[in-house]
């Protein structure tokens, strides 16, 4: 069996009552977690332990949480006073979590489905978000590494442009794949607003709704949005339900077009009344 997986930022108490719910079995049925690994929850360390240990059974695209774990591994960004993976950091295993979680993927196409954390600008078909997702990837598995997540953070630019070179295509891409919300008619990307779809800024729409989406039809899996909640479509599913915000951690099984839902409350909340900008 096949089931998708929403944002766990390390929550791994409420995963492992999510699985058990399930009644997974790494021998036999296959996860898909949508990114957003670690951070907020207070397990990231046991979190990345359990997910390496299911080899692969668990397929896990990085978010935006996991790649500043990332960064700040390799000296390219500071602690911030909210992150909660110093428990990754000071590991006697930290080098085998950090050498593993780069290894992940930022797109799959897999059981029908498109995954990704945040989502995709309206240019993009399937074949291309990969494609991109694929250069991303290999500079991350490289010993480039380090260099470039010294240089991944930025809004600019804000629009993805197929010219874009070097470090600033790079995070062109990453900014679409992890930290897309809202969206213009022209791809150009909204950085700044995170509550609801009804919070869209003038002239921007959710990117699932973007007229003239080459990905349309196509069905998308995807995470990153806690303020939206549970986005349950046709072709979309949105399952970032807010576990770490006093929410629910969230599984659905897409085997043989079923779309059975499975969620668990989580029990370590942290801080459930933190405000939208830090989620």
């Amino acid at each position: 069996m096949n089931y998708l997986v929403g944002d766990v930022q390390g929550c791994c108490g409420a995963l492992r009552r999510l699985l058990a719910q399930l009644d997974f079995s790494a021998s036999r049925d296959r996860l898909y977690l949508l990114g957003d690994l670690v951070n907020r929850g207070p397990q990231s360390l046991a979190t990345l332990q359990l997910l390496r240990g299911f080899g692969g059974s668990a397929l896990c695209l990085l978010g935006n949480h996991d790649l500043h774990l990332l960064a700040v591994a390799y000296g390219g960004r500071r602690l911030h006073r909210n992150d909660t993976f110093n428990d990754v950091l000071n590991a006697p295993d930290r080098d085998a979590c950090i050498d593993w979680l780069r290894q992940q993927c930022l797109a799959v196409h897999e059981q029908g489905w498109l995954m990704v954390h945040a989502g995709v600008v309206p240019q993009w078909d399937v074949a291309t978000t990969l494609a991109l997702a694929g250069e991303v990837q290999a500079v991350l598995r490289s010993a480039a590494a380090g260099e470039f997540l010294h240089t991944m953070y930025g809004d600019e630019p804000s629009r993805w442009e197929a010219n874009l070179q070097g470090p600033r295509r790079l995070r062109c891409i990453i900014n679409v794949l992890t930290r897309i919300r809202f969206v213009g008619a022209d791809g150009r990307l909204d950085m700044k607003t995170k509550e609801g779809a009804h919070a869209a800024p003038a002239g921007m729409v959710p990117w699932f709704d973007a007229p003239g989406r080459r990905t349309l039809g196509t069905p998308i899996a995807f995470g990153h949005w806690s303020t939206l909640g549970l986005l349950n479509r046709p072709d979309l599913l949105g399952l970032d339900t807010g576990c770490v915000w006093g929410g629910a951690l969230t599984a659905v099984r897409i085997d043989a077009g079923r779309r059975d839902i499975t969620q668990v409350k989580c029990d370590t909340a942290q801080r459930p009344g933190q405000p939208a900008e830090d989620r």
